[in-house]
C-alpha cells in the first residue's frame, strides 16, 4: 500500500501545486508510481474537451498512473475565484460526501505517492457548512503545508500548523516556497519556521519562472519522510 498525503498551503497563490508537482516529480524519480488529484478547481478554461483548469493538468503530466480528466479535477468551475462562489455560479452546491468518496477511488489505485491538492489555505469553505480542512479530516490524510516565504508567513504558517493539529490529522512535513522571488529575509524566515513547526522541512524551492519548473525543483525535495517503511 503506497502513501498518501493531502497539500494545503498558508494562503492562495502560495505555489502548492508547484510543490505537489515538484513531489511527484521526485517520487517518479526514484522510480516510484505517483498520482495527483485536484478535487476542485476554480479557474479553469474551456478548450475542446471541455473545462480544464492549469493546475489539474500540472498534477496530470506529473502523474505516473494516467486516469482520465474527471478523476484528476471531478470539479472544474470557471470564475477564478473562491471555489465556494465559483460553484453558487455554475448553480452547483460542492458536496462533500461525494468529494470524499471520489478521493477514496482514487486512493485505491495503489500508488506509491498519491497527494490530494485543496484549494487555498486550510480553511476555504467548500459550502455553506464545510470547508476543505474537512474533506482531509474525512479522509483521514496526513497533511503536507507549503508556505510561500514573504512578509507575514511565519503568523499564517504557525496559525494553519496549529489548525492542522487541532483538527486531529498529522502535520507530515511542509515546503518553503519563492513564488515571487525570495527577498532578504528569506534565510531567517526558513530558519526560524523550521523550529517552530513540528514537523520536517522537505525543501526550499526557489522562483522558477518555466513551465517545467515542477520538474526541474523536484532535486531540491528530501522524501525520505513521506515514503512508506
Amino acid at each position: 500500500m503506497g502513501a498518501a498525503y493531502f497539500v494545503t498551503g498558508t494562503d492562495t497563490g502560495v505555489g502548492k501545486t508547484t510543490a505537489a508537482a515538484a513531489l511527484l516529480w521526485a517520487a517518479r524519480n526514484k522510480g516510484l508510481s505517483t498520482l495527483g488529484i485536484k478535487p476542485v478547481a476554480s479557474g479553469s478554461e474551456w478548450g475542446p474537451d471541455g473545462l480544464r483548469n492549469e493546475d489539474a493538468l500540472c498534477l496530470r503530466q506529473a502523474s505516473s498512473i494516467q486516469v482520465g480528466y474527471a478523476q484528476t479535477n471531478p470539479v472544474a468551475l470557471e470564475p477564478a475565484i473562491a471555489p465556494h462562489y465559483a460553484a453558487r455560479t455554475a448553480g452547483i452546491t460542492l458536496d462533500i460526501e461525494a468529494l470524499v468518496s471520489h478521493c477514496r477511488s482514487m486512493l485505491v489505485l495503489g500508488a506509491d505517492i498519491t497527494l490530494i491538492e485543496g484549494a487555498g489555505g486550510w480553511r476555504v469553505p467548500l459550502n455553506e457548512k464545510e470547508t476543505f480542512a474537512d474533506l482531509a479530516k474525512q479522509l483521514g490524510l496526513p497533511v503536507i503545508l507549503v508556505v510561500d516565504i514573504r512578509l507575514g508567513c511565519l503568523n499564517h504558517a504557525l496559525l494553519s500548523a496549529e489548525s492542522i493539529t487541532n483538527d486531529g490529522l498529522i502535520l507530515a512535513g511542509w515546503i518553503a516556497n519563492a513564488a515571487e522571488g525570495r527577498d532578504n529575509s528569506h534565510e531567517w524566515m526558513v530558519a526560524d519556521l523550521g523550529q517552530r513547526l513540528a514537523c520536517p522541512l522537505l525543501g526550499d524551492l526557489p522562483h522558477e519562472p518555466v513551465s517545467e519548473a515542477p520538474k526541474v525543483l523536484a532535486s531540491r525535495l528530501v522524501l525520505d519522510k513521506l515514503l512508506p517503511n
